[in-house]
């Protein structure tokens, strides 16, 4: 959106907007307090590294707030990444290569037809009010949103093709499904208590956000929060994993990326995300600089142009005031012929991504897709010019393309206030849509969510954190991820509704054999490509930094080159050490991590081809 805004969580979150999972790739309003001020929950200023009581407390800047603390409606990357911490899922991502392994479930197997998953519910996992988590808490979890559309909100698409879910036992939990999924060991699903969460009357409004501690059975627990200034979450000590080393994780938002940096420099932070990563400029400032480590690796997410294909909902009804012109394929086309990838790689990004293709970044290898020579949108002007005319389009005596209304055209762009690639790459277009005779007026908000909802834009940056699993930045783009009427609020990025595309959808989901679904889903995104809504511009980077005298060591996702921030899972923020910790110490964080991928290896021994489904090539990125 994620799960968003940078998207994303779902978890990809996602860069940009769309309802409550609008929000994930922007930057989000604020703020600028800094780490070291005091806040209602923290009432003395003080530096990260350690609480006056001694407690280890790692505090992580953010550029992007909180949508909403309730796992039921969050999509923004750094909301969905909480709720990973908080909630643990029926799955776990495999932090060296991202298959699939144990989370609240300790195995699961499918009957011969696929169409009934039971999944074995671990005994030894406990909510945070000393409650068993069991398995009938996972299947109210997908119950609640099988029938309440407000609890559907973020997470829908995983249930949709469910017919039945039941916990037989404390320990068993059986889904029925109405067709095969391919994505049952891939459920991205915060699985909460059944006991605290059957007390809410309605999902669509309650924000999880009043009462604290927050009960959960993940690494950590959600003790305080304060919208658009911090997050604060404790260490779980009876999570069944074990324990992180840190006692405290805070999350605190700067609209200020710089004053994120320098709080860095001061040691006030021990962590800084960026917006979502860290500027060329920021990450070559803090190059060499004393107890700080820059970590520069492939993402997991993309940057994009959205244009807007005419908002409607489900129900047929048309609304916003997108652009007319972009109803046009050749137009949308044209335009993406003037965009100069290479040049924004090496100009804005500076080196720190690598030029955009397909819907799916190349850290997924098995996903990745290139359109083929003849069907690629190179940097052509001249053509993209012939281009609109041929549509119609053509300039008048003062070198302005006009409409079919006669009025020279301008293009409203929406970009993110708090990221400066979005301004950076909006003065490119500029000048080179400039060149075509086309008028290009930024709109730079803290807050694009509402324009985007209601659909009063035509073009507008877009991004989102893909999961190792792409089912759900696929679903987004889909006819039933439409609002149900302007008033409401879908799951739908930016409107597409393609009925070719949906039938790929639907056949990529049904597919269990990892090659033919690869192959279905870069059918997908050739045809997002060919229809011409969506145009991946870059792949950025993974950059971030962290003070090596506040944080000895934390893991990587995938441990190769890989990032810290915005995992598919909790593996950074629950292996973190601290840099005052002892050996003992350290040896039991490294052990833990060990001794759950083995675990996880050994319970998938027997899965065969449902693991290798959600094995996934360590050599490249996203965010």
């Amino acid at each position: 959106m994620t799960r968003g805004p940078t998207m994303g969580t779902k978890d990809q979150t996602r860069s940009l907007p769309r309802g409550l999972r609008l929000a994930a790739m922007a930057g989000a309003a604020a703020l600028t307090l800094t780490a070291g001020l005091a806040t209602p929950l923290d009432p003395a200023p003080r530096q990260a590294r350690a609480a006056d009581d001694g407690k280890k407390v790692l505090t992580v800047a953010v550029a992007q707030s909180v949508d909403s603390l309730s796992p039921f409606l969050a999509v923004r990357l750094l909301s969905t990444s909480i709720h990973r911490l908080m909630y643990e899922y029926l799955t776990n991502y495999d932090p060296k290569d991202n298959h699939a392994i144990p989370g609240l479930a300790t195995e699961w197997e499918p009957s011969p037809d696929k169409l009934t998953w039971t999944y074995t519910i671990r005994s030894n996992s406990k909510w945070s009010d000393g409650e068993r988590a069991t398995a009938e808490d996972a299947a109210w979890t997908f119950n609640k949103m099988m029938t309440d559309d407000g609890a559907a909100t973020a997470n829908g698409s995983y249930v949709g093709n469910f017919k039945k879910v039941t916990a037989p036992s404390p320990t068993k939990l059986v889904i029925e499904l109405k067709k095969p999924q391919a994505t049952m060991t891939a459920l991205d699903v915060p699985i909460v208590p059944k006991h605290v969460w059957e007390k809410v009357s309605d999902f669509s409004e309650f924000n999880n956000d009043k009462s604290f501690p927050v009960v959960g059975n993940g690494p950590f627990v959600l003790t305080g929060y304060k919208a658009d200034s911090y997050v604060r979450l404790k260490a779980n000590k009876s999570f069944w994993r074990g324990s992180p080393k840190f006692d405290e994780l805070v999350f605190r938002y700067y609209k200020d990326q710089d004053a994120a940096v320098s709080a860095l420099r001061k040691g006030e932070v021990s962590f800084v995300a960026g917006s979502p990563s860290l500027t060329p400029a920021q990450a070559a400032s803090l190059q060499g600089a004393e107890n700080v480590k820059v970590n520069d690796a492939p993402g997991r997410r993309f940057y994009a142009l959205a244009t807007n294909p005419g908002a409607k909902a489900k129900n047929g009804e048309k609304f916003g005031d997108g652009h007319p012109s972009l109803l046009d394929q050749r137009v949308r086309n044209a335009l993406f012929k003037a965009v100069d990838r290479k040049a924004i790689i090496d100009k804005v990004f500076q080196g720190h991504a690598v030029e955009g293709e397909g819907y799916i970044p190349p850290r997924f290898s098995q996903y990745f897709w290139k359109p083929s020579g003849s069907q690629k949108l190179t940097y052509d002007p001249a053509e993209a010019a012939r281009m609109l005319d041929q549509a119609g389009y053509k300039k008048n005596g003062d070198g302005k393309r006009v409409g079919r209304d006669g009025k020279p055209i301008t293009y409203r762009v929406l970009c993110h206030a708090t990221d400066p690639n979005d301004k950076a790459v909006g003065k490119y277009l500029q000048e080179w849509w400039g060149e075509l005779g086309i008028g290009v007026r930024l709109n730079c908000l803290d807050n694009v969510t509402d324009p985007w909802l209601a659909g009063k834009y035509d073009l507008a940056f877009d991004g989102w954190s893909v999961n190792p699993d792409p089912d759900f930045v696929l679903s987004i783009h889909t006819c039933g991820a439409l609002p149900a009427t302007p008033k409401d609020t879908g799951a739908t990025d930016n409107f597409i509704c393609d009925k070719k595309y949906d039938e790929l959808y639907a056949r990529q989901l049904a597919e269990y054999d990892p090659a033919k679904r690869a192959d279905i889903v870069q059918q997908m995104e050739s045809r997002l490509y060919d229809l011409g809504y969506m145009n991946v511009m870059a792949y950025p980077n993974a950059v971030e930094a962290y003070r090596t005298d506040q944080i000895k060591s934390i893991t990587t996702m995938p441990a190769k080159a890989g990032n810290i921030y915005g995992q598919d899972g909790y593996w950074s923020w629950w292996s973190a050490v601290p840099a005052q910790s002892s050996g003992s110490s350290d040896s039991a964080s490294s052990t833990g991590v060990v001794a759950g991928i083995v675990g996880g290896v050994v319970v998938l021994a027997g899965l065969g081809v449902f693991a290798a489904m959600r094995r996934r090539s360590t050599a490249e990125d996203r965010e």
